[in-house]
């Protein structure tokens, strides 16, 4: 895929990141929409489903003790971006740890510009370790 990338929907994606890494509260919570979804899909096509409130908990706890999500994000590679009416998507590549992954992040337009963070569906090698700590969170609310 040889095509040109949208530059407004790569910054708004180095604006998340950035946000992420130096896990900004307040940034986060304007960059996710309320309807924010994740779905992580693994190789064996096991699923785990996350909200916003799930996401935001998880930074609120790593802020609580003084934690960050992770190091450099040099490893992302943008690989391709397209519009669709109000949305728009950016596929992106990592390799963590030697590990690949592959996300396909979806942004809704609002004002003329890309306002917040819809979907996420990330694809990576085994989702189990997840699936288990949302059911034992789960079963501590419940």
């Amino acid at each position: 895929m040889d095509e040109k990338l949208d530059g407004t929907l790569v910054a708004r994606m180095r604006e998340y990141l950035a946000a992420g890494a130096a896990t900004d509260l307040e940034a986060l919570e304007a960059l996710y929409d309320e309807e924010f979804e994740n779905l992580r899909i693994d190789e064996a096509g096991r699923v785990a489903r996350l909200t916003k409130a799930h996401f935001m908990g998880r930074f609120r706890a790593l802020a609580a003790r003084g934690e960050a999500v992770g190091g450099s994000t040099e490893d992302v590679r943008f690989l391709a971006t397209t519009r669709h009416g109000d949305q728009g998507t950016v596929v992106v590549y990592r390799c963590e740890d030697g590990v690949p992954a592959r996300y396909t992040f979806v942004w809704r337009r609002a004002d003329g510009r890309w306002a917040t963070l819809l979907r996420e569906f990330a694809f990576e090698r085994d989702v189990t370790p997840l699936l288990r700590m949302m059911a034992a969170r789960a079963g501590e609310s419940g």
